[in-house]
């Protein structure tokens, strides 16, 4: 017999009511929720849990603000489906959140179905997507679904850092990349920490893709490349 895994949905939302309202209509759709009422304590889930498959985010929340949650989301795994809940109406708004990384926006009050729907319709476009989730580097394979690198049939473990790192090189395959745009792309324009930290997780790196170490080339006076036939 085959169990089917119900899906888990982080609520974070500061309004109890309208937490617990949300729960109980996705608990009737088998979803199995957590909930969260604070910014600080969302992304404390989120770190802790990489079983959560979509977060309903409140932008307007206590201690750290959805915006600024969607950003440590989307530097963690750029693959977890954040929904966006606000009481603002302004199309800028959105823009931002979608720029952010969001990948849907729902702007109170709403209808719960419209909400149900556009949960359904995440997964959905997931489900769509399994074949177009593995990318293949010849020497290295990515599984966008899963959120792994492949070598030679083994997983690798990667830290984000490592895993983002990787992607961002292997998306430039063959091209120069500075440190400083390594830095901006991956670590976001808002780090502050020693550039050096690229020359750690690429030593770091290398020793994790082994037998391939060697297809990262340090370009001198530039910064690094990956190389891929």
């Amino acid at each position: 017999m085959v169990i089917k895994m119900k899906r888990k949905i982080l609520i974070v939302e500061d309004e109890v009511r309208m937490n617990n309202l949300i729960k109980d209509f996705l608990v009737r759709e088998d979803f199995q929720i957590i909930q969260a009422y604070d910014g600080e304590v969302g992304l404390d889930y989120i770190i802790e849990d990489p079983t959560i498959d979509l977060v309903i985010l409140d932008v307007m929340l206590p201690k750290i603000d959805g915006w600024s949650v969607l950003r440590e989301v989307k530097k963690l795994d750029k693959h977890l489906p954040v929904l966006m809940l606000t009481a603002r109406s302004q199309a800028d708004d959105e823009l931002f959140g979608f720029n952010l990384g969001a990948n849907d926006y729902v702007t109170k009050p709403f209808n719960m179905k419209i909400l149900i729907a556009r949960i359904h319709a995440l997964f959905n476009r997931d489900i769509n997507h399994q074949e177009e989730s593995l990318i293949d580097y010849q020497w290295i394979k990515q599984d966008k679904l899963s959120h792994q690198f492949i070598i030679e049939n083994e997983a690798l473990d990667l830290t984000p850092n490592e895993y983002n790192l990787l992607e961002y090189l292997l998306e430039n395959k063959n091209i120069a990349l500075t440190r400083e745009k390594i830095l901006n792309n991956v670590w976001g324009y808002d780090y502050y920490g020693d550039i050096r930290t690229i020359d750690t997780h690429i030593k770091r790196l290398r020793k994790k893709i082994e037998p391939f170490h060697d297809k990262i080339k340090t370009v001198r006076s530039v910064g690094y490349t990956i190389e891929v036939d």
